[in-house]
């Protein structure tokens, strides 16, 4: 599996709760960095996976917006989106 990143040190991917291996691929100067992910597992068809990336980012992280809990619906939590979108070239 490969996602996008830009200025984020990951320190720690998981999928179903096992720890996976990751690199990052070759960085591109406005496109960012690939995070590469090796699942710990063959992966079925229909099967569902969850992906957790234990990660900081950096003021340099372009398109993150966080919310305080306070900003939040439940107020207890902190929230943080991207509005990255998708880049075909």
């Amino acid at each position: 599996q490969v996602l996008d990143t830009k200025d984020l040190q990951v320190f720690k991917v998981t999928v179903n709760g096992q720890d996976a291996k990751f690199a990052f691929g070759e960085k591109h100067s406005f496109k960012g960095t690939p995070l590469e992910i090796t699942l710990p597992f063959e992966l079925r068809r229909g099967q569902e996976a969850i992906i957790e990336i234990s990660f900081e980012s950096s003021p340099k992280s372009s398109a993150l917006q966080w919310f305080t809990p306070e900003q939040t619906s439940g107020k207890k939590h902190p929230y943080l989106f991207s509005q990255c979108q998708v880049v075909l070239t």
